[in-house]
C-alpha cells in the first residue's frame, strides 16, 4: 500500500545542508503497523511529514519515491497534494490538546472535516461522526458530541484525534507519539483501538514513539533510525528478541525492566551527548551538600490528606459542586527511601505532590516532616524553613526553564533566594560545579536552555534543586518527556544522587518499569484513594488490590 525507497531528507541553512533523512526505505501492507523507532533527531516524525506533503520550509525531499498504492506522492500538484492529505493520508499528532481546536465543539471540529474532503450533508455528517465516536469506544457519543475538547480526559481527547483521522475513511494513518503524555490504562486502550482499526478496516499505519515497550506492544514490522540513519528494519519480533545492530542491542538494554530491579541502566555508548564531568578548581559541590546537611534522612508522613476543588458553578443561586481530588489519603516516606507514586491520569499523584510543596490547601489532614509539623500551605511563607528543605523537579524541562535567562542566572536564584551565599562571585563557582556534579560541563552557566536538549535540561533542572540543599525531593514525572536513552541517563544520575546524599525522594510516574528501578516503597492511588501501599518489590512480584494487577498487566513489556 505505501512504498518509500532511498528517501532522503535536507535542510539547507547558511552552514550548509544538514540531512535529517539519508536513504530510508519503507513497505506497509494494508492492515500493518510500521514502527519507527529511535531517540530525538532521529529522522521518525521527519519522515512521516514528507509522506504527508508537511515538510516544514526550507526543508525538502532531496530523493526517494514515495507511492501510496499506484500515487506517486512526490509528483502531485499542490492542490492534489492537499486533496491527498485527509482523504487518503491522515494524521495523529503528539498532544491531543493542541491538536484539536478549543473554541469549537466535537461536532462542529468532525464535521467540518468530513465537508472538507466529501459533499456530505450536515444531518448526515453528524450521524456518521456520531457513529465514528462510539466505534472507537467513547459512550454516549449522541450527547458527548456537543461538549468542547477541555471537557474530555486526555485518553477520550485522544481518541477524538482518531476519530478525526478516520472521518474521512483512510488508507494510511501516521500516528506521531500518539501516546506519549498518556498514562498505561489510556495508553493501552490507545494501542488496542489502532490495532483494532489496522485489523478490522485494513488502515496501515506508521506508528512513531521512542518507547520500544509500544513497538513489542503492536507493531508488525519496525525501523530503528539514528540520525537519518536506517540502523536495523525487519520483523518486529525478530528485531527485539535478536538485535543484530549494536545501536539497537544498546537501545534495548536501556530500557527499564517491569520483571526485575536493576542497580544501574545501561546507557547507548553511541550517544554519549554527555560530557565527562569536569573538575572545578576551589569549589567542590559535593562536599557543600554534605556541609548543609543534605546526607541526614528526613522523612515525611500525611495523614488523612483531602483535597477539594470547587466544580463548575451551575447558576447563580447555588454553590458549585466540589470533587474530591484526594479522599482521606495517608502516605508515610520513610527517611533516605525513595516512594514511587503511581496511578492513573486523575488519580490524585501531582495534586499529593504539590500538597507537599505547599502549592495546594487541602481541606483536611495532617503533615509532619522529620517529625515536625508541616505548616499549611496558606501560612507556609518564603522563609519557612520547609521551602527550602522540599524541592521539586517538574515534568517538563523545556517549560521549567526560564529560555530568557542564562542558565547560570536561573542556578543562582536558590542561592539568594534562601541566603546560603551572598558572594557573587561564589555562587557563580558553586554553580559550575553543580552542573559538573550532574555530569555538564562547567561553561553550561553561560548558555541559554533552548542550547541544550531535553536530557541536559533536566539535568540543568535537577542541579538547580539540588543548589536550594534539599532534603525531600520530589520528581514529578522527570522521564516521561525523554528519550529511552537520555531517560536512563537521566534515572542513573538520580540514583546515583540517592546513593551518595542519602536523600529521601517522592518519585510520581505512571511509568511501572521506571518505578520498579527507582522505589523503595510504593502508594498506588485511584481517583484520589490508596488502593495498595508497601514495599516496592512485593508489590511488583505479588500485587495485591485488582487495580494495582490490572494496571501491572496493561503495562507495556519486552
Amino acid at each position: 500500500m505505501l512504498r518509500v525507497k532511498n528517501l532522503t531528507v535536507k535542510f539547507p541553512s547558511r552552514r550548509g545542508e544538514f540531512t535529517a533523512v539519508n536513504d530510508v526505505q519503507i513497505e506497509l501492507g494494508a492492515g500493518e503497523i510500521h514502527g519507527l523507532v529511535g531517540e530525538s533527531g532521529a529522522g521518525k516524525s521527519t519522515i512521516g511529514a514528507a509522506i504527508i506533503g508537511l515538510l516544514q520550509s526550507p526543508g525538502y525531499i532531496a530523493s526517494g519515491d514515495l507511492h501510496l498504492g499506484q500515487t506517486d506522492l512526490r509528483a502531485l500538484t499542490p492542490q492534489e497534494a492537499h486533496a491527498t492529505r485527509g482523504a487518503r493520508i491522515s494524521m495523529i499528532f503528539q498532544d491531543p490538546q493542541t491538536s484539536l481546536n478549543p473554541l469549537m465543539t466535537i461536532e462542529d471540529q468532525l464535521i467540518e472535516t468530513m465537508q472538507a474532503h466529501d459533499s456530505i450533508s450536515d444531518s448526515d455528517a453528524r450521524q456518521k461522526a456520531i457513529d465514528l465516536l462510539e466505534d472507537i469506544g467513547i459512550k454516549n457519543a449522541g450527547a458527548r458530541i456537543t461538549a468542547y475538547p477541555h471537557q474530555f480526559s486526555g485518553g477520550m481527547r485522544q481518541r477524538v484525534v482518531i476519530a478525526l483521522a478516520l472521518c474521512t475513511d483512510p488508507e494510511l494513518i501516521i500516528a506521531d507519539e500518539p501516546t506519549t503524555a498518556l498514562d498505561v490504562a489510556v495508553q493501552s486502550q490507545v494501542l488496542d483501538l489502532i490495532r483494532e482499526l489496522a485489523d478490522k478496516r485494513g488502515i496501515g499505519f506508521i506508528l512513531i514513539t521512542h518507547d520500544i515497550g509500544v513497538i513489542a506492544q503492536v507493531t508488525d514490522h519496525v525501523t530503528v533510525l539514528r540520525g537519518g540513519e536506517v540502523m536495523e528494519s525487519g520483523i518486529t519480533q525478530q528485531v527485539l528478541r535478536a538485535p543484530k545492530h549494536p545501536y539497537t542491542q544498546a537501545l534495548l538494554a536501556a530500557v527499564p525492566r517491569l520483571d526485575q530491579k536493576l542497580d544501574r541502566f545501561l546507557v547507548p555508548a553511541t550517544e554519549a551527548e554527555i560530557a565527562a564531568p569536569e573538575i572545578v578548581s576551589g569549589i567542590d559541590a559535593e562536599t557543600w551538600l554534605l556541609e548543609g546537611g543534605v546526607q541526614d534522612p528526613i522523612g515525611l508522613r500525611a495523614t488523612d490528606i483531602t483535597v477539594k476543588f470547587a466544580g463548575q458553578r451551575t447558576s447563580l443561586f447555588r454553590k458549585p459542586d466540589s470533587f474530591t481530588a484526594l479522599d482521606t489519603v495517608s502516605m508515610h516516606v520513610r527517611p533516605g527511601t525513595v516512594m514511587g507514586l503511581v496511578g492513573e491520569s486523575g488519580s490524585g499523584k501531582s495534586t499529593m505532590a504539590k500538597v507537599i510543596t505547599g502549592l495546594v490547601q487541602p481541606a483536611s489532614g495532617t503533615m509532619t516532616l522529620d517529625g515536625h509539623p508541616l505548616p499549611p500551605a496558606k501560612s507556609r511563607g518564603r522563609k519557612d524553613p520547609s521551602r527550602r528543605i522540599i524541592q521539586m523537579v517538574f515534568q517538563d524541562p523545556y517549560s521549567s526553564l526560564n529560555g530568557r535567562h542564562r542558565v547560570g542566572a536561573l542556578l543562582e536564584e536558590p542561592l539568594w533566594l534562601y541566603g546560603l551565599e551572598n558572594d557573587p562571585a561564589k555562587r557563580k563557582a558553586l554553580c559550575a560545579a553543580m552542573v559538573s556534579l550532574v555530569g555538564l560541563s562547567p561553561d553550561t552557566i553561560n548558555k541559554y536552555p533552548h542550547q541544550f536538549s531535553g536530557g541536559q535540561r533536566q539535568r540543568i533542572a535537577v542541579a538547580r534543586a539540588l543548589l536550594a540543599r534539599p532534603r525531600f525531593l520530589i520528581c514529578d514525572e522527570p522521564t516521561s518527556a525523554l528519550d529511552v536513552s537520555i531517560q536512563a541517563q537521566v534515572l542513573n544520575l538520580l540514583k546515583d544522587l540517592q546513593d551518595t546524599f542519602g536523600l529521601t525522594m517522592l518519585f510520581v510516574s505512571h511509568n511501572l518499569a521506571v518505578v520498579r528501578q527507582m522505589s523503595d516503597d510504593v502508594t498506588v492511588l485511584q481517583g484520589g484513594n490508596v488502593m495498595e501501599a508497601g514495599a516496592s518489590e512485593p508489590f511488583f512480584t505479588n500485587p495485591q488490590a485488582a487495580y494495582s494487577q490490572n494496571l501491572l498487566s496493561l503495562t507495556p513489556r519486552l
